[in-house]
């Protein structure tokens, strides 16, 4: 009988060493080596952003100026209808 109790008292303080180390090693993980990791994609996900950004820039010399249409006027101006001034009636 003290054999099945020596046994069931081994068998419960492994399963609570178990989940203390997981516990533990969740933690640390949460902890110290899950910021790290984010980090470290932010700043290659930056690094990306910035040569993007780069990319699609003309390179124009200093002080030169330029004019882009956009569609949006174009699209304005082909509207017909009316700009009305009112007046407020008392």
């Amino acid at each position: 009988m003290t054999l099945f109790i020596t046994l069931y008292l081994v068998g419960f303080l492994r399963t609570l060493v178990i989940i203390a180390v997981i516990y533990f090693g969740f933690r640390f993980v949460v902890r110290y080596l899950f910021p790290k990791i984010i980090d470290k994609g932010m700043k290659n996900m930056q690094q990306k952003m910035q040569e993007q950004q780069r990319q699609q820039q003309p390179k124009r010399p200093e002080g030169e100026v330029t004019v882009e249409n956009r569609r949006s006027n174009q699209r304005n101006s082909q509207d017909n209808s009316e700009y009305v001034d009112f007046e407020e009636v008392d």
